[in-house]
């Protein structure tokens, strides 16, 4: 692969034995609360793992995501982390623009998908990630599958390079809203495994804002 793929490998082997606990701390303009349902956030944060496999890779990683859309533009900043706390990735996209951190180095692209196939040669549907992680399916998404309550269990996404089926393997409560604790993403030989460990729904800080 390229430059992520090796990076992120050498990260992975060297941090096998240590462990570390982070904590979200959302922005200063935010504040945490309670939602019905996920679609009611203004912003969210959330702190999971991410595995990733393909014919000719396999990682896992701590994922680290703030979501925003309080503002005028939505904001994403994305992390992805070894065991020990070491940052693989930081992708920030706001605006229309999205840039990628790595070794130093960034790279800038108007397509947060595009970007990090660019840099990595990896596809990650990144795009539609922050509806599909809070239970959600885009207008062009077919859902396959119920479950018996009514929530989507399994649902097919159309895209260029081939479609992706999502399967949302169980729920849970976080924010006091239901939502997926673990989503599978398959097409062809990508599979791409998320787990929430935790999801904080945000609101607008309104004393911040009044300051």
């Amino acid at each position: 692969m390229r430059i992520l793929t090796t990076y992120l490998k050498h990260l992975l082997l060297m941090s096998c034995l240590l462990l570390t606990a982070c904590s979200i701390r959302p922005p200063h303009t935010l504040a945490e609360t309670q939602v019905k349902h996920p679609s009611d956030a203004q912003a969210w944060e959330l702190q999971g793992k991410l595995a990733f496999r393909s014919s000719s890779d396999k990682f896992s990683t701590n994922l680290f995501w703030l979501h925003d859309q309080s503002s005028q533009y939505d904001r994403d900043e994305l992390t992805l982390t070894t065991m020990i706390g070491t940052t693989v990735l930081s992708l920030k996209s706001e605006n229309g623009l999205a840039s990628l951190d790595i070794q130093d180095k960034t790279y800038t692209d108007n397509n947060p998908e595009r970007l990090i196939y660019r840099v990595s040669g990896m596809t990650i549907p990144i795009n539609k990630l922050p509806l599909w992680i809070t239970g959600q399916v885009a207008p062009d998404d077919e859902v396959l599958e119920y479950n018996p309550d009514g929530s989507i269990k399994r649902f097919s996404s159309a895209d260029n390079g081939g479609d992706w089926l999502v399967s949302f393997m169980s729920y849970q409560q976080q924010s006091g809203a239901k939502l997926p604790r673990l989503l599978q993403i398959n097409r062809a030989d990508v599979q791409i495994k998320i787990q929430i460990n935790q999801w904080q729904a945000l609101t607008t800080n309104l004393a911040q804002t009044n300051n």
